[in-house]
């Protein structure tokens, strides 16, 4: 397995997690999907969402692959009036990270980061591990402390 920058932050924060790689040669990378394919609870699969503030500029939210993020409560998070979605063509060049492959560690930028509450209600949960068809889990403690992120009411 190739070492991703997140995997590589997360040895060197020596902070515990697991690697699971799976197939994407389906072409099936939801959440969800990729809960199936890793025999987890799609509750405990995240998905790493980018957006972009009208005053804030990006902010990176970290919510269950089964619920879609609420942007009104996500601009009430970061602070700000109005945030959308950015676009896909946009994910790579400002985070470094493709489409179904997004996670929170090691964007090229610490952008302010907003993890849903319901993580807290898991030992352990997944999220990107730095590539499509890779997962890395960990305690959601620690990755808001990585990416100093605050827990919040997201969708």
């Amino acid at each position: 397995m190739t070492k991703t920058n997140a995997i590589r932050i997360l040895d060197a924060a020596n902070v515990a997690f697991t690697v699971r790689e799976y197939d994407v040669s389906d072409g099936e990378i939801s959440g969800v999907a990729v809960a199936a394919k890793i025999g987890q609870e799609p509750e405990r699969v995240f998905k790493t969402l980018v957006t972009e503030g009208k005053h804030t500029g990006l902010n990176v939210f970290v919510v269950p692959s089964t619920v879609e993020l609420d942007l009104k409560k996500a601009a009430q998070a970061a602070g700000d009036k109005y945030i959308e979605m950015i676009k896909s063509r946009a994910l790579e060049p400002k985070t470094g990270y493709v489409h179904g492959g997004c996670s929170p560690i090691g964007m090229k930028k610490q952008f302010p980061t907003f993890i849903d509450e319901t993580a807290q209600c898991y030992d352990t949960i997944y999220v990107s591990g730095g590539r499509v068809g890779l997962q890395v889990e960990l305690a959601p403690d620690d990755l808001a402390k990585l990416t100093k992120a605050v827990f919040c009411d997201l969708f």
